[in-house]
């Protein structure tokens, strides 16, 4: 997969995209979300659970480390990997269940993590530029190998 770059200019620009991806993502979609603290990441996140037709609240796991929504139209794992001080965390928290479980996993600061992200996994980074404006987001689409 070439890099693919998505820019936008809003908050709602953002989350639609979400909504976009939560569209198009089928059962097994994995999604690493990169980006700096405040770039919106949960911005993006609440866009994929709307657009799953998810209606609770959704922010960052951060404690939690995994936050399990199952009322949309397939399960949302959505995962937070900052405070992951050793990697066997994830293994107790039995994350292949979810990588390879029946919904959509977004894992932020997956790349924490990155020597256990599957291969097929889409990883979304997003920057801001303040010469383009405070709303302003590049986001960019790419696989790994």
């Amino acid at each position: 997969m070439t890099d693919k770059i998505i820019e936008t200019n809003s908050e709602q620009e953002t989350r639609a995209l979400g909504m976009e991806l939560a569209g198009n993502a089928r059962p097994g979609q994995i999604y690493a979300l990169i980006g700096d603290l405040g770039v919106g990441k949960t911005v993006l996140t609440q866009g994929i659970a709307e657009g799953l037709g998810i209606t609770e609240p959704v922010s960052s796991p951060t404690f939690t480390i995994v936050q399990v929504y199952e009322e949309g139209r397939m399960p949302f794992y959505h995962f937070d990997v900052y405070r992951i001080g050793d990697i066997a965390e994830m293994d107790e928290i039995g994350y292949e269940d979810y990588f390879f479980g029946e919904g959509i996993c977004l894992v932020e600061w997956a790349n924490l993590i990155e020597e256990l992200m599957p291969e097929q996994t889409v990883w979304i980074t997003i920057e801001k530029d303040l010469e383009k404006g405070f709303d302003y987001r590049k986001i960019t689409f790419s696989r790994r190998s």
